[in-house]
């Protein structure tokens, strides 16, 4: 199972984001992790953007974004922008798409929330074409008629791995692309939901055996904080849990919150609960360090502490 860093969802001073993105993209590079995922926060920096600085800044590892949204994007525009990030990292991209959730789409955009199965299949149909990077792009479909020509990149095509939670879209991702990106998947829901619905429409497919990335809040810690650690976790990133889409996908496991998901406690039980999602069927982790303490020092410390023992990891766990 590779082992990937989430990098960008940090918040702090406007003016240092983009040195901390190429910081922490260099620093995963030297630690030996396979992956950098970049989250598309609803009011944070763009996703393919902060790709493009990452790939300007690496020369090796793996840039995913997890995941940027269809629907405030036409497949032509999301395809340019794409294929042109993909020649700044030189071939290294892997765009995670996902439909988003109904508070986000029509509650912040104004946008209506409707058919998101419909919609990702019509935007997969031109992306299909599109994000070869060059060449006709040549289809009609129930939402977009398209009839161009693309001279971006020779790099390509772009791997597309979806945010797949519910059956129709994890039939949708096995069948026409790479994989999914997930959040909110505990052990249970990746072994008795994900992992057969996902492998079984590949196999269908004849498409190779699919990846599936786990998104895993880790922190090191003492036993005795594990509860502390927990409450944080569940403090920082509990908003997506009102999503219908996530409280669906919870239903196939045994978490309840996100905090149920947390590697924590020693290095020996971080390691045991990475395993356990392996064993389950995932293909990577993106691993959120989440950090504990009183004060910014201490905050500092942990993730240090958290990032150090990752990075003895060697970027892999078998």
């Amino acid at each position: 199972m590779r082992l990937g860093l989430m990098v960008g969802p940090e918040r702090g001073r406007y003016a240092t984001k983009v040195e901390r993105l190429r910081r922490d993209a260099a620093w995963a590079e030297a630690a030996g992790f396979s992956t950098v995922w970049i989250p598309q926060i609803p009011d944070e920096f763009d996703a393919l953007t902060a790709a493009a600085i990452i790939g300007a800044a690496t020369e090796r590892i793996e840039i995913g974004t997890a995941v940027v949204p269809i629907q405030p994007r036409h497949p032509i525009a999301l395809a340019q922008q794409a294929v042109s990030v993909q020649a700044v990292c030189a071939g290294r991209l892997r765009l995670g798409l996902g439909v988003s959730h109904h508070w986000i789409v029509e509650d912040m955009w104004g946008i209506p929330y409707r058919r998101p199965l419909a919609a990702m299949r019509d935007q997969l149909d031109v992306l299909d074409q599109a994000l070869i990077g060059c060449g006709p792009v040549d289809l009609d479909n129930d939402s977009f008629n398209v009839h161009m020509s693309l001279d971006v990149t020779d790099i390509g095509p772009t791997p597309v791995l979806l945010a797949a939670l519910g059956p129709r879209m994890l039939d949708l991702a096995g069948d026409r692309t790479d994989g999914t990106i997930l959040w909110m998947a505990d052990e249970a829901a990746i072994e008795s939901h994900v992992a057969p619905r996902l492998n079984g429409a590949a196999e269908r497919a004849g498409r190779s055996a699919p990846r599936i990335v786990a998104g895993v809040p880790v922190c090191l810690c003492a036993d005795s904080e594990i509860a502390v650690a927990t409450e944080r976790t569940n403090r920082l990133l509990s908003e997506a849990e009102i999503s219908p889409n996530y409280q669906q996908l919870l239903g196939h496991g045994s978490a309840r919150e996100v905090g149920d998901l947390l590697a924590a406690g020693s290095e020996e039980s971080v390691v045991k609960r990475l395993r356990s999602f392996a064993d389950a069927g995932a293909t990577d982790v993106s691993i959120r360090i989440v950090p504990i303490g009183d004060d910014r020092d201490q905050l500092i410390a942990s993730r240090e502490r958290t990032r150090q023992f990752l990075a003895s990891l060697d970027g892999d766990l078998t």
